[in-house]
C-alpha cells in the first residue's frame, strides 16, 4: 500500500472533493496525510485526518493581501491577479509545512491542487512523482481558446517562483507531467486535455453535511438555489437583497445560502441561511443560481439542475462559458444585474425543456465517470508504477 500527501488550498470549495478522493484512497488500503490549513479543514476534514498544519497568520496574510488588491484597484481580481496576489504569496507560505510533511510522512506521492504551487516545487525539489487535482479547468480551457500572453504571464509567475526555490523551469506547476485529475467531463468541458489527464467528474461521494438546515420547510412546486459562493463576501450584500427583490411574492421557493437577514426582510417564500447542507439542498432543488464557481455548477449538474450563472471575478467567466456552451444555462452580468432579469432568467431556465435535458446529458457523464473512486484508482496506479 502507498502513502499519498496531499496538498490543499485552505478553501472549502477545494478541500470537499480532496477528501472524498482521499477516503476512497484510504478504502483502498493506503495512507493518507495532509498539508492544510487546520481551521480550514475543521468540519469538512475527519477528526482521524493526519495533519501537517499552516500558520495561520501567514495564510491569512494571503487573503489579506488579495483583498487589499481588489480595493485599491476597485475591481474583483481576475485570474492573474489571483496568481500574482494569492497563489504565488501561498505556495512561498507553504512549501516550509510541505518539507516537513515529505521529510516526517516520507510519501509514496503527492496529491497537488492546481493551485497550491508549493507542493509541485517540493515533489520536484526530491524526485517524488506527484499528480494534480484540477478543482477548476479553467487554465486548461485558456490553452484550448489560444491565449498565449496569459499563458506567458502564468509561466513566468511559475518560473520566479521554481527560481526562488533553486529549481529551474521545466514545466508549469499547475500541470503535472505525471498525472492530472479532472473534476469534469468533456460535456461539459469541451476542450482539449493532454494524455496524462484523467476526467473523472465531480468528486462529492462519502461527504459528509452536518449543517442544520429545515427540510420541513420545503413546499411543493418549484424550489430555487441561490448562492454566490464563500469568496465573494465583499458584493454579496447587494446581491442578497437584489435576490430578495427579485422574488417576492413568486410562486418559485428559493434557499438563499451565505445570507444573513432579519426575518421581518423576509419574503414567505425564502429561505435564508448563512451555510446550508449543500448537496442535501440541491437534491430537493429544481434550478441553481450561482457565481459560476466550478464546484457549485457540478454539484448542482451532479442532478440534473439547470442553471443561472452570474460570474463575478477570478475563473467564474470561464466557467461561466462552459455553462452557455453546454446548452445547461444561461449567463448574466453581475455588475448590470438587475431583479426583473435575474427573476426571468431563472423562469426561463424553469419552462425551457431545453436546459434541463442539456443538464441530464451532462449528469449521466458525471455519473459514468467514476469520480472519487476512480480519481483514487488512478492514483494507486500512478505510486505503483513508481514503486
Amino acid at each position: 500500500m502507498a502513502r499519498f500527501l496531499f496538498v490543499v488550498p485552505p478553501m472549502a470549495g477545494h478541500l470537499f472533493p480532496s477528501s472524498s478522493i482521499a477516503h476512497a484512497l484510504e478504502g483502498l488500503g493506503h495512507e493518507v496525510a495532509w498539508v492544510v490549513q487546520a481551521r480550514a479543514a475543521w468540519g469538512i476534514l475527519p477528526a482521524s485526518a493526519k495533519l501537517f498544519t499552516l500558520d495561520d497568520a501567514a495564510v491569512d496574510g494571503c487573503f489579506a493581501m488579495l483583498a487589499k488588491r481588489e480595493q485599491e484597484t476597485g475591481v474583483a481580481a481576475d485570474n492573474e491577479s489571483y496568481w500574482e496576489h494569492f497563489f504565488l504569496p501561498l505556495a512561498r507560505v507553504m512549501v516550509p509545512a510541505i518539507e516537513a510533511a515529505v521529510a516526517a510522512f516520507a510519501p509514496d506521492v503527492l496529491l497537488v491542487d492546481q493551485q497550491t504551487l508549493g507542493g509541485a516545487v517540493v515533489a520536484r525539489r526530491h524526485g517524488l512523482r506527484w499528480a494534480t487535482l484540477v478543482t477548476t479547468p479553467q487554465e486548461l480551457l485558456r490553452a484550448s481558446m489560444n491565449m498565449p500572453e496569459s499563458d506567458e504571464t502564468r509561466s513566468g509567475y511559475f518560473a520566479l517562483l521554481e527560481r526562488e526555490m533553486g529549481l529551474p523551469h521545466t514545466t508549469d506547476l499547475d500541470v503535472s507531467p505525471h498525472l492530472c485529475i479532472v473534476l469534469s467531463t468533456r460535456e461539459l468541458a469541451r476542450q482539449w486535455f493532454a494524455p496524462q489527464m484523467r476526467l473523472v467528474g465531480p468528486a462529492i461521494a462519502a461527504r459528509v453535511e452536518s449543517t442544520p438546515f429545515p427540510f420541513e420547510a420545503l413546499r411543493e412546486g418549484p424550489r430555487v438555489f441561490i448562492s454566490l459562493g464563500t469568496m465573494n463576501g465583499d458584493v454579496s450584500g447587494p446581491f442578497h437583497d437584489l435576490v430578495l427583490e427579485a422574488f417576492a411574492g413568486d410562486e418559485i421557493q428559493v434557499v438563499l445560502a451565505g445570507a444573513e437577514r432579519p426575518a421581518s426582510q423576509v419574503p414567505p417564500n425564502v429561505i435564508v441561511r448563512p451555510f446550508v447542507p449543500q448537496l442535501g439542498v440541491l437534491a430537493r432543488m429544481d434550478a441553481a443560481v450561482c457565481h459560476a464557481g466550478h464546484n457549485t455548477v457540478c454539484e448542482s449538474l451532479w442532478f440534473g439542475l439547470p442553471l443561472v450563472v452570474v460570474p463575478v471575478k477570478a475563473d467564474q467567466p470561464f466557467i461561466a462559458q462552459q455553462v452557455v456552451d453546454a446548452g445547461v444555462g444561461v449567463r448574466l452580468d453581475f455588475l448590470r444585474l438587475k431583479a426583473g432579469e435575474l427573476r426571468e432568467a431563472v423562469h426561463r431556465v424553469l419552462a425551457e425543456p431545453s436546459y434541463r435535458a442539456a443538464a441530464a446529458r451532462v449528469q449521466r457523464s458525471f455519473q459514468e465517470a467514476g469520480g472519487s473512486q476512480h480519481a483514487a484508482e488512478h492514483l494507486a496506479e500512478l505510486a505503483q508504477a513508481g514503486g
